[in-house]
């Protein structure tokens, strides 16, 4: 695949780049040096190769998910300006 003129500056143009007349040729033997490597990829045979996101195997780490009512409520209610029964009040925004 090879890149033209006309294909950098519409390339330029989606990523909202400012190219020059003198930096297209640049771009251009840029952009076909990287879709050759692409190409080269292309060759490798990848049958039977598992996807992955690591070149270590990882687990997450994850945390117990629990619910909690923070144990405090009078804390997190003190500057409200409004509230009820350890709830905020909000003015009525719908008829």
């Amino acid at each position: 695949m090879s890149v033209d003129e006309k294909t950098v500056r519409r390339i330029a143009h989606l990523a909202r780049i400012a190219v020059t007349d003198e930096e297209v040729p640049h771009l251009q033997g840029e952009l076909n040096a990287i879709l050759s490597f692409v190409e080269q990829l292309n060759e490798v045979n990848v049958d039977g190769v598992e996807p992955m996101t690591s070149v270590t195997p990882m687990t997450m780490k994850k945390r117990q998910d629990g619910v909690t009512d923070g144990g405090y409520p009078d804390k997190i209610i003190r500057n409200a300006p409004a509230t009820e029964d350890n709830f905020f009040l909000v003015p009525k925004v719908v008829e």
